[in-house]
């Protein structure tokens, strides 16, 4: 039986997949996740790189 999760969950694994790679460096974590954080208005997702410590942010509003 499949643990139903939200699109948010939906949306950060989708991240995880495909979106690894550190837009300043070029580094692909393959290791790495997004967290994703939410104010009740906003989610917001972000990337942080270990190598160069850039940080990818993409947010929603609701």
């Amino acid at each position: 039986m499949s643990k139903a999760r939200s699109p948010f969950e939906q949306l950060r694994d989708r991240f995880n997949e495909t979106d690894l790679e550190c837009s300043a460096c070029g580094y692909i974590d393959a290791d790495g996740s997004w967290r994703v954080s939410t104010t009740g208005s906003r989610v917001k997702y972000q990337f942080m790189c270990p190598t160069c410590d850039a940080v990818e942010t993409r947010e929603m509003r609701l």
